[in-house]
């Protein structure tokens, strides 16, 4: 049987959303027509790095479950993935994108919240289907059972017994 891939499509969405998230980086920095024109700086110093602190220990803590999974053959079903079935990269793109755009006062580096969210949706298709050949009917389950990406249990409340 073929060996799980770790990076899965992460390395076909980072091409697009890295220079992405540069470009807009080096826009705000040279300009402050992007800048979210607020008096609350401090409040967003503070928002953002929340974010950012929460963020990367739901990176981290992910990446931590994917490799033991990954060591085990395992479908990773625990953790940050009874929330949301893609906790790798609803972290960048719900919280540590959102954490560089408040620290950095800028709207525009939100729109690599939504090219990285769009890229997600063209490209996850691929893995959903290597994890449906490699796990089955086990990963078809937790399919049904677990939200995509935003990590609420709607699913959950809403599925019929």
């Amino acid at each position: 049987m073929k060996k799980l891939d770790f990076y899965g499509v992460g390395p076909k969405i980072g091409r697009i959303l890295i220079p992405w998230l540069a470009l807009t980086i080096v826009l705000s920095y040279i300009s402050d027509r992007f800048n979210f024109y607020t008096e609350q700086k401090s409040g967003m110093t503070i928002a953002g790095t929340i974010l950012l602190v929460f963020g990367l220990i739901f990176y981290f803590s992910s990446v931590r479950l994917l490799l033991n999974g990954l060591k085990e053959g395992k479908l990773v079903t625990n953790g940050t993935f009874s929330l949301c079935q893609n906790p790798l990269y609803m972290s960048f793109i719900l919280f540590l994108i959102p954490a560089i755009a408040l620290l950095l006062d800028s709207w525009l580096v939100l729109t690599a919240s939504i090219v990285g969210f769009i890229l997600l949706k063209v490209h996850v298709k691929k893995e959903y289907q290597m994890l449906e050949e490699f796990f089955g009917n086990e990963y078809l389950k937790y399919k049904n059972e677990t939200p995509e990406f935003i990590p609420l249990p709607v699913k959950k409340w809403f599925r019929q017994k």
